[in-house]
């Protein structure tokens, strides 16, 4: 759902807790909330988290058609008890939940999709905990808006099939991977390699092609390619075909 939100900050600095929001909702398109779960390659072993959940109908959708779990996050207690009825007769109670809440302050960090329908603002002030406390690989689909800094590894436009109040004829989805972090200097047959990172993107002291989706990695070196996955403070793949592991130092 998209939250227009009319910010109205008390005295001091701005948070969470000094803040309050008015947030009407707008909802969100049937085939939208299709295509933002295919986008994510949304499954039974999925667990979506939609932030501003509504009606409940991305997380509904999530668990009768694409069999995942889900959680939604609503301020508005009304809303909420609206989505839990609407799951009741989805017959999916048993695979879904819906909590009052605040999304700059819940919990969400159990989640392998998190879904947004939220103005730019509010995605801001979401976009550190999305790094910060997602595991990598874990994929986040927004609705109409992107986040500041950071490329969507995909995006797609699409015609909206039936008139949708609030709703034009077209939306635009975009889809991130949590990347794992990798920034340092790491060894490897006792000689330092040096990465630096921009969310997914990386640049590998010697290397050309470097590329990251959310815990895999792969660059070329002069002796090969390389391809691994991130481990903690490790990196095991292969290069050339043969194994290999840098270690962060």
């Amino acid at each position: 759902m998209l939250r227009l939100l009319l910010l109205f900050v008390l005295a001091g600095p701005a948070a969470a807790q000094d803040t309050t929001w008015h947030v009407p909702f707008i909802t969100t398109p049937d085939d939208v909330v299709e295509r933002m779960l295919e986008l994510a390659g949304t499954g039974p072993q999925d667990f979506v988290v939609d932030l501003g959940s509504g009606d409940g109908r991305i997380v509904i959708t999530a668990a009768r058609k694409y069999g995942a779990r889900g959680l939604g996050i609503e301020l508005d207690d009304k809303l909420v008890q609206v989505a839990r009825e609407n799951a009741r007769r989805a017959a999916v109670l048993e695979r879904v939940q819906f909590v009052q809440g605040d999304v700059l302050l819940t919990d969400f960090s159990r989640a392998s999709v998190v879904t947004v329908y939220l103005l730019p603002e509010l995605i801001g002030q979401l976009q550190t905990r999305f790094v910060d406390q997602l595991k990598p690989g874990t994929r986040i689909v927004s609705h109409s808006f992107g986040m500041a800094g950071w490329r969507p590894d995909r995006s797609m436009t699409m015609k909206v099939t039936k008139p949708h109040p609030g709703q034009g004829d077209e939306s635009t989805l975009y889809l991130w991977i949590v990347p794992a972090n990798v920034r340092g200097t790491w060894s490897i047959d006792g000689r330092r390699v040096r990465i630096d990172q921009d969310y997914q993107q990386l640049e590998v002291e010697g290397a050309t092609e470097a590329r990251m989706s959310g815990a895999d990695v792969s660059w070329r070196w002069p002796q090969g390619p390389f391809s691994g996955r991130v481990e903690g403070n490790r990196i095991a793949g292969e290069l050339g075909g043969k194994p290999v592991v840098l270690k962060r130092r």
